[in-house]
């Protein structure tokens, strides 16, 4: 049995505790929060045996084998870190870290260890379908790639100051919190970004809320690509991703406020006059769950088993984690600096 120990009692205890639980060769023994009684009461009240108000603590003397981390980026890596010179496996959330040197600095400690990162996209069916298709050829050479995503998260919504995913100066923001997904699954799907443009926007009567993020892209393939995303769009138009090839045409679309479920998957091909909707497998995992996030959490948190007992690594890893980071510093700075970036090729 592997022993797990969650630090963060949000996004930790509703999404990551059932997605581990989900796996029988996994057992949660232990929850670590900032606030000892109320982490007491919520370990109590889920049946986790443990409870700590420092993640030191759990460290030090919780008997776990693994370590499932849910906190902002800036507290992320001194957990990732101590937890991986104790020998823990790790469950990682994105993005990897608030800055790139503290994520190269991850990705050094963790080389040939047990890590995942938590992006979760291409774990949808709809998702690893559209990839399937591609590699079958469905769309030829690729040429151009668009990103709409229009959305209105929970801290924009109640101006929430004090939040990560509405500051790029801790590591989130709209770039942090959406476009790390986007680079990663982009990267997926499409192969290396070797360059791009980026502009960061935030909410026009508070400057310090970043909501929006345009970037225009190229590709090793030499193929371009578009990203717009918001996360201040009320009744916004969901998330969609259009993939344009020589011979044809994909496109992923969610519409609902969901941000996991509720993928179509359309399809065009030479000679057709019209999109056609593909048939998508449905999740049994799913199905067992209320929260969407949580089937796609439970692949993650498979692979991450998987690798601890085959004492392997797994993906995607700290490394991947890295390399999504190398893309957000980049436009930051493209912004920061009014130019194009070019960005250096995926280090092995």
């Amino acid at each position: 049995m592997i022993r797990l120990g969650i630090v963060g009692c949000n996004y930790g205890r509703a999404v990551l505790l059932p997605a581990f639980r989900a796996d029988t060769r996994c057992e949660v023994v232990a929850l670590a929060g900032t606030d000892a009684a109320r982490t007491a009461t919520l370990a109590n009240e889920s049946g986790i045996p443990q409870a700590f108000g420092d993640w030191k603590a759990m460290l030090d003397q919780a008997n776990v084998d693994a370590v499932a981390i849910a906190v902002p980026p800036r507290l992320q890596p001194a957990i990732a870190m101590a937890a991986l010179e104790r020998g823990k496996a790790v469950f990682g959330d994105k993005p990897l870290a608030a800055d790139l040197d503290t994520a190269a600095a991850m990705r050094a400690q963790a080389r040939g260890k047990a890590t995942i990162v938590d992006f979760g996209f291409p774990e949808l069916s709809a998702w690893r379908k559209a990839k399937a298709m591609m590699n079958d050829g469905a769309i030829g050479a690729l040429r151009h790639v668009q990103l709409t995503w229009n959305v209105e998260n929970y801290a924009t919504k109640m101006r929430l100051k004090d939040s990560w995913k509405t500051n790029g100066a801790e590591g989130g923001g709209a770039l942090g919190n959406f476009v790390s997904h986007t680079f990663y699954y982009l990267e997926w799907l499409c192969g290396p970004i070797t360059g791009l443009t980026a502009r960061l926007s935030a909410l026009p009567d508070d400057p310090s809320f970043e909501t929006g993020v345009t970037a225009a892209l190229t590709f090793r393939s030499g193929a371009a690509g578009s990203v717009a995303m918001s996360s201040a769009s009320y009744l916004g138009s969901g998330h969609c991703l259009e993939i344009y090839g020589q011979d044809g045409t994909l496109v992923l679309h969610n519409p609902t406020a969901d941000y996991m479920r509720g993928f179509t998957l359309m399809h065009g091909h030479r000679p057709d006059t019209a999109l056609k909707p593909i048939a998508v497998e449905a999740d049994p995992l799913d199905a067992k769950h209320n929260d969407g996030r949580v089937a796609v959490a439970a692949r993650l948190a498979a692979r991450l088993l998987d690798a601890v007992e085959k004492r392997a690594t797994a993906s995607p890893s700290f490394s991947d984690g890295h390399r999504v980071q190398v893309l957000i510093d980049a436009a930051r700075r493209s912004h920061t600096e009014g130019r194009a970036i070019d960005i250096p090729g995926v280090i092995a």
